[in-house]
């Protein structure tokens, strides 16, 4: 009984999770524009119902024949898959929409035919044959039925109602993140069958430091590939506006910035080859598996951050129509808490990148990275935008840190012959 509850359980959770934002939930919520939602709930559980023992018994014949270690990792493997998928987003076919809209058929037999069609090959049904492999067959098809039914029946009742206050990037995101953690789970699990030791042990011994060199150096290449691309994306539409006007004359803060921007850029990546080639040594007191992992999780994040960044600024222009002539001031997103996340993007990144590879060079190269952003910050961007906004970015920035949110409002500064009503003043970036 407790192996059926428990496949029950995680097949429910699992497939209702992927079903947020899939397209099944588009048809149902077409479907139920034309028809009762009962009628059309039918079908799909029909549909479902029929699919998903499909899954079960492929899963089951799997499960039978390959050692559980493997379809372990091979079921990591996936949900890391259904994880890209869903973060990716999905969205109806011209085939799939002219299903769910023309049909003139019942609506049981129009949910039941089109939900079959769609659902073949789907994620939710590689899912749930993944889930097949690793527990009871009954309650993975009862629990990924029942999953895949609720879900569609909550976008019926209440999607248009969500849609409005939920965004459906953070449905998205949420969905995604649900989706690595199962991944990240079962490759623990895999790990450890398939060694005999906990997966920590065998992390801790593949992470020395030539492995954690080589893995900074990949994830700092592609920062910069990824970096440089989201720029070029970002200012496609638009010129380098007046506030890197100066960037070519030497001596400027802007040609200081882009100066140490360069050298802190090659020492960053120079840090970790140095270390994966084993020509330099690195700082014992931080060379620890776990240092590397938070390393590279600062790194990513502190990609993302720039990357986020890169996008609101590009679409920002795009919104003004006014590339080439006067710099955007972005103020949505997170420019509505920090004024350069960009920046702070890139102090994370370097620091992640010397978690994972501690060195001298690594120290330097963040060093260099700071005070380059500081330099383009306070004396380049900001009073190119206070110059061409004027009031409007006063405003901007007494509302928000320069690289970390405020911890608290800031007030106007008393004015001459009163008292200050407000003598605590805390501001944090």
């Amino acid at each position: 009984m407790d192996g059926f509850l428990v496949a029950f359980a995680i097949s429910f959770g699992v497939i209702f999770v992927a079903e947020l934002g899939d397209k099944s939930q588009l048809m149902a919520l077409t479907f139920a524009t034309r028809y009762r939602a009962l009628p059309v709930l039918t079908g799909i559980t029909i549909a479902t119902a029929v699919v998903h023992a499909v899954s079960v018994a492929v899963g089951y014949g799997l499960g039978a024949a390959l050692p559980t270690g493997w379809i372990a990792l091979i079921a990591a493997i996936a949900f890391v898959g259904f994880g890209a998928w869903t973060l990716r987003g999905d969205s109806l076919t011209d085939s799939e929409q002219e299903k769910a809209e023309k049909s003139t058929r019942s609506a049981v037999v129009a949910a039941s035919v089109a939900f079959f069609l769609a659902e073949l090959g789907d994620k939710t049904m590689l899912a749930t044959i993944t889930l097949a492999t690793q527990h009871g067959w009954f309650g993975v098809w009862l629990g990924s039925t029942l999953g895949m039914v609720v879900a569609d029946a909550l976008a019926i009742v209440v999607g248009r109602q969500l849609g409005r206050h939920l965004p459906e990037r953070a449905i998205k995101f949420g969905a995604s993140i649900l989706f690595f953690v199962f991944g990240l789970w079962l490759l623990a699990d895999a790990t450890e069958q398939l060694s005999g030791r906990p997966a920590w042990d065998v992390v801790a011994t593949a992470l020395d430091h030539h492995a954690a060199g080589w893995i900074a150096l990949a994830l700092g290449l592609l920062a910069v590939v990824v970096g440089g691309i989201g720029r070029r994306r970002a200012l496609r539409r638009a010129e380098h506006p007046p506030v890197l006007a100066t960037a070519g004359v030497v001596g400027s803060p802007a040609w200081w910035a882009r100066v140490l921007f360069g050298i802190s850029l090659v020492l960053g990546l120079a840090a970790p080859l140095l270390v994966a080639a084993d020509v330099i040594q690195p700082i014992a007191l931080f060379s620890d598996p776990g240092v590397v992992v938070v390393g590279a999780g600062l790194m990513l994040l502190g990609v993302a951050l720039l990357l986020a960044a890169q996008a609101q600024i590009g679409s920002a222009r795009r919104s003004a129509g006014e590339a080439g002539s006067v710099p955007a001031l972005a103020t949505e997103g997170i420019y509505s808490r920090v004024r350069n996340p960009g920046f702070t993007g890139m102090v994370v990144a370097i620091a992640g990148t010397l978690l994972m590879a501690p060195t001298l060079v690594g120290v330097l190269a963040t060093v260099l990275v700071v005070v380059a952003v500081q330099i383009q910050a306070r004396a380049v961007r900001e009073p190119g935008l206070a110059q061409a906004h004027g009031e409007a970015y006063a405003d901007y920035v007494e509302r928000t840190g320069r690289f970390l949110p405020r911890l608290r409002r800031a007030v106007p500064p008393a004015r001459p012959g009163l008292p200050d009503e407000h003598p605590e003043r805390l501001r944090v970036g």
